[in-house]
Order: structure tokens, then C-alpha cells, then sequence
């Protein structure tokens, strides 16, 4: 068997509850503590004021939830298997119910754009008016009818917020852009302008739309596109403020304040990473293990096709995609060691120098179940997906 019943991150579920009981009992230890002083002080005020029976203090902590019960996480699939909807096929009548009629063939899991790579929001969010003002906002689908229809299927709803490749905020504000010496918007290989990764108020917009988001009903927010600039002239590409913190902490800090933001919400936030970034520092700013902590899952980016020949001591990765799955998740387990993080890996589904077909596309399957992973999730950017590929091991 392939995937063992037992859920392979049990252990990572394990360390969590234990950790919560020892709040718990820390937390009961305080109450307890407390509860005694109380009682004494009610003591003391009986001899001290001759009163014949002490009063009962009223400290409420029968009716106020802690920040556990508040949280309301709902529960993750035993295997997630997704599939990615952009925005736009979402605004096709009934598209979003044809994918969720998947569920027959195993989809457990749907990511759908929040914010996608040219700066488009899905919806317009009410609570970000700089949406409005740059002419990010669109009205692709209604959030929360999208949620409750993806919920009435019992399927796990993720946002996909794109963060820092942002055409649409960076030539309305250049302000907040990557820019130029001579202070033009500087743009990558494919002409699209990118936001300041040092910017607090670029990690304002962007978490704000996130926010609004999970308040619509989304379960988890993805983070995509959470780095530097890869291609094009990045040596000529300037930050302002890129003295507020070193580099290799932006990423991380960015995504420890979306954590602190969207955490009492009781969504989880998780970010997708370049395949290679486990295995070397691609001079990006994702770094899995540093990223890890603010994280509750990594979503590495596998697709055989984009490996070049000889990566991962492969001679050509695309024509093994099995082995290119397994043998990238294997530097993201050895990254990820120790750190309290699911690893979900995307599939390739689409076809890139070579056919892709079921075989290759359950050859990367096999390979992440082989490598304990939490599930897969299915890419294909035209949003047709390979019939056979979720169904349950």
C-alpha cells in the first residue's frame, strides 16, 4: 500500500495537541493560582471585616473561550487532493459546481485565486479601499456563495493570494514598487512590475485582502509569489527601505505578520516555494526552513518539467517524474526536519517539452505519498485536469 490509513502527519498533529495540553495545563495551573488567591483574600476579609462567610469572586472564566475554541480551524482532509481554479473560470456560470462534481472521483481540496499574478482581486473587497483606488478589485465570483457552495460539498476551500508580483499596484503606486535607479517601475522578463517586498505597506495590502478572504470563508490563504523578483534585470531592480531588514529575513517577517493577522481568524496560512529552494538558497528569499515557522504548510513546486538536465542528479527530470517528485521532496524533508509543517507538493498536469499524461502525472502522485507527504495539489493553468488523477490510493 502507498498510503498507509494512518494519517502520515499524525505525528505532526501529535506534537500540536501536546503542546496544547501543556497550555492547557499552564493555563489551569494559573486559574488554580488565582482561584486560591481569591479565596484567601475572601478570608482575609472575613476577619478583617467580621463578615460570618466569604464572597464568591466572580472571574467570568466559565463563559470567556480561550484562544484554542476561538480559532475554529477547520479540519484538513486525511489526503488533500487539489485541484487550482483561476479566477476567471470561476466566473463561468456553473464552472465552479462542474469542478467540485470531482469529489466522486476523490477531490478533497480546491485552491481558488484571491489575488492572481497580474494583480487581480477576485472580488471587491469592501475593507481594502487601495483594491478599489489601483483597479485591483473585479468581480469574478461572490466569496462567500463560492465558499458555501465548495463547503456544501465538503471540500477544503484555499485562497490564493499572490503577493509580490503585482503589476497592477506597482504602476498605480510606484511608490510602492520595485523601481529603477533613475526611478522608472522596474519590470521583469515578461514586462510585469513587481511590489516592494520591503514595503510594510505592501504587506498591509496584501494581508488585508488575505483577511477579507477568510472572513468570506476561505480555510486556508496560500502565499504565492512571496519573494524577490527571479528573472529579468534584477540586478538593476532597487528597494526602498531595503535597509529595514536583512534579506533573507523579508520573506519570513512578511509571512510571521500575515500569521499574527489571520491566525485569530481560524484560517491556516501556508505558501508555495520554488522546487529548488530546499536544496539551495536561490537567492529569491525562500527559504523553506526559515519560513517554516510561520507556516502551516509548505506547497513546494515539483513540476518535472521546469527542473533543468542534471538537477537533482537526474539527467533529464521531465522524462522521470516520479523520481524528480521524490527526489525533491527528499531536500524539503531534510529542510523541514524538526519544523512543525505539512508538505504538500504541486503536481505538473499540464504538458511542458514532453506529453504528460495519467502515468506521468500518478508516477508524481506515487512519488509523494511515497515521501509521506500530506497530499498533492494539481496544476494546470488552463484548468483541465487529467481524468483518473484524484481518485484515492
Amino acid at each position: 500500500m502507498l498510503f498507509p490509513p494512518i494519517d502520515p502527519n499524525e505525528r505532526f498533529r501529535s506534537r500540536r495537541s501536546a503542546a496544547r495540553r501543556r497550555k492547557r495545563l499552564r493555563r489551569g495551573a494559573l486559574i488554580a493560582a488565582f482561584l486560591v488567591a481569591v479565596v484567601l483574600l475572601g478570608v482575609g476579609a472575613q476577619f478583617v471585616g467580621g463578615t460570618t462567610e466569604p464572597r464568591r469572586a466572580d472571574t467570568g472564566l466559565d463563559v470567556a473561550p480561550t484562544i484554542e475554541t476561538a480559532s475554529g480551524l477547520r479540519p484538513l482532509p486525511v489526503e488533500i487532493r487539489g485541484i487550482h481554479v483561476t479566477m476567471g473560470l470561476a466566473s463561468l456560470p456553473d464552472k465552479l459546481g462542474q469542478y467540485l462534481e470531482l469529489e466522486r472521483d476523490g477531490l478533497t481540496a480546491l485552491e481558488l485565486d484571491v489575488k492572481d499574478e497580474h494583480g487581480q482581486i477576485g472580488f471587491t473587497p469592501q475593507s481594502v479601499p487601495l483594491a478599489r483606488e489601483v483597479g485591483a478589485a473585479r468581480d469574478f465570483y461572490a466569496p462567500r456563495a463560492a465558499a458555501r457552495l465548495v463547503h456544501e460539498h465538503g471540500v477544503y476551500l484555499i485562497g490564493r493570494v499572490v503577493v509580490f508580483e503585482d503589476p497592477i499596484l506597482a504602476t498605480a503606486r510606484p511608490d510602492l514598487a520595485v523601481r529603477r535607479s533613475g526611478g522608472s517601475v522596474w519590470r521583469d522578463a515578461a514586462g510585469l512590475a513587481w511590489a516592494n517586498p520591503y514595503d510594510r505597506r505592501v504587506w498591509d495590502y496584501n494581508v488585508d485582502v488575505a483577511v477579507a478572504a477568510a472572513r468570506a470563508g476561505f480555510d486556508e490563504i496560500l502565499f504565492d509569489y512571496a519573494r524577490f523578483p527571479s528573472d529579468g534585470d534584477v540586478e538593476n531592480a532597487g528597494y526602498a527601505e531595503s535597509d529595514s531588514l536583512p534579506t533573507p529575513e523579508v520573506i519570513p517577517s512578511f509571512l510571521r505578520y500575515a500569521g499574527r493577522r489571520l491566525e485569530p481568524l481560524g484560517v491556516r496560512v501556508s505558501a508555495a516555494v520554488f522546487g529548488l529552494s530546499a536544496k539551495r538558497d536561490l537567492g529569491i528569499g525562500q527559504l523553506p526552513r526559515r519560513m517554516a515557522p510561520f507556516l502551516d504548510a509548505v506547497y513546494p513546486m515539483t513540476y518535472p518539467s521546469l527542473f533543468g538536465a542534471g538537477e537533482l542528479g537526474l539527467a533529464d527530470p521531465s522524462a522521470t517524474p516520479g523520481a524528480t517528485v521524490s527526489q525533491a521532496l527528499r531536500h524539503f524533508r531534510r529542510a523541514l526536519r524538526g519544523r512543525e509543517v505539512l508538505l504538500v507538493p504541486w503536481v505538473q498536469d499540464f504538458t511542458l517539452l514532453r506529453p504528460f499524461g495519467i502515468d506521468e502525472v500518478r508516477a508524481q502522485i506515487d512519488a509523494a505519498r511515497l515521501a509521506g507527504a500530506k497530499g498533492y495539489m494539481l496544476w494546470n493553468p488552463e484548468g483541465i485536469y487529467t481524468e483518473g488523477a484524484l481518485s484515492a490510493p
